[in-house]
């Protein structure tokens, strides 16, 4: 996926996420949740406390339930700008989170993640699974690519995708 990202332009980079992204990672989260946290009656600093220990709490679960996968940061022009966090399974690779800084949100470069992984997959003869938030933008993208509902769990979708290849032969 490395790859594939510079190929489309050098100035992006994924790399293993090291110790000192914590800060970076912890900050991201808080991105991707704070409009679920506007009618608390908390202060700013109180919802960034809180958004920090749930970014740790979910490291926590992710490396506990998921070893050996890749927790991968995604920098441009040397920055950190997202994260993409991936376990490969026989058979499947589930996406465990993908998330961008609010200004490279909408702009292609999570669903060009997506694709890279998508043609990897079918090269593998993998499916692609994830977890995603009813109400989160991102369903509009997952629903174009051909994910498809696996799973009502009430707070999360499970959508999966599957190759044609491994689509034709089930049949």
């Amino acid at each position: 996926m490395a790859a594939a990202l510079q190929v489309t332009d050098p100035e992006w980079r994924l790399r293993d996420e090291r110790f000192e992204d914590r800060g970076f990672v912890a900050n991201l989260y808080a991105t991707t949740r704070w409009d679920e946290l506007t009618q608390l009656p908390w202060s700013d600093s109180a919802k960034t406390a809180f958004l920090h220990e749930q970014s740790r709490l979910q490291a926590d679960h992710y490396r506990k339930n998921y070893p050996g996968a890749a927790l991968c940061v995604l920098e441009h022009a040397g920055a950190a700008v997202g994260r993409i966090y991936l376990y490969a399974s026989p058979g499947e690779f589930r996406v465990m989170d993908i998330a961008l800084l609010p200004h490279w949100r909408g702009r292609g470069h999570g669903e060009c993640m997506l694709r890279t992984l998508m043609q990897t997959a079918a090269e593998e003869g993998r499916a692609i699974t994830l977890h995603v938030e009813p109400n989160n933008p991102a369903q509009r993208l997952y629903a174009r690519l051909g994910f498809t509902l696996r799973e009502d769990k009430g707070v999360y979708h499970f959508l999966g995708w599957t190759p044609r290849s491994q689509l034709s032969t089930a049949l």
